[in-house]
């Protein structure tokens, strides 16, 4: 499962704005519940369909990174933390 790292407000976009599926995974990562590796691949797809390069290429390689690290061994933390925050600053920066 992913954990939530933070609560998150960064899923809902802005009313006016057309629907955007890398956008609307957004809130996946960032809620306040964990998400079953079994819907993973409908959030990694979700991301890629994204309109924004920037979501699309964040979000798709964040759930590649938790599929991987479902079995990896011997990691501090950090790619985790970075990946999550380009994540973050990709869905804040389309979200407004």
């Amino acid at each position: 499962m992913i954990p939530a790292l933070l609560i998150g407000v960064l899923g809902s976009t802005h009313s006016g704005a057309p629907h955007d599926s890398g956008l609307a995974a957004c809130a996946y990562p960032l809620s306040t519940q964990d998400v079953p590796a079994t819907d993973y691949p409908k959030i990694r797809a979700q991301f890629a369909g994204s309109r924004w390069p920037d979501p699309r290429t964040a979000g798709t390689a964040y759930v590649d990174l938790a599929v991987a690290l479902r079995t990896a061994r011997g990691t501090d933390g950090y790619q985790t933390v970075w990946f999550y925050q380009r994540l973050s600053a990709a869905c804040a920066q389309h979200s407004q």
